[in-house]
């Protein structure tokens, strides 16, 4: 990868929740990571700090280029710069 190649962004498709007995919430995790291990370990970080106590990561794999639209598009700049976007999403 030279400068000028974009970073690839991993997304990670699964559910969350904040209580063991709690509601299951759909999530999307952004994030830019060399393997998806890392990734898998780096979500689950971030999950853990934005209170979450229990995670099923269902998919993960490289996004193609840009999102259309938001809240993904905020997300996919925000990996871009280093960060893990959560982005809540409805199941169903």
């Amino acid at each position: 990868m030279n400068d000028n190649d974009e970073r690839p962004v991993t997304i990670i498709i699964g559910r969350v929740r904040r209580a063991k007995t709690g509601p299951w919430e759909g999530v999307h995790i952004l994030l830019a990571a060399p393997d998806d291990d890392t990734a898998v370990r780096t979500a689950l970080t971030a999950l853990t700090r934005e209170g979450y106590v229990e995670a099923e990561l269902d998919q993960i794999g490289e996004m193609q280029g840009e999102p259309d639209e938001e809240p993904h598009l905020s997300a996919w700049q925000g990996a871009l710069e280093g960060e893990v976007s959560i982005v809540m999403v409805k199941e169903g």
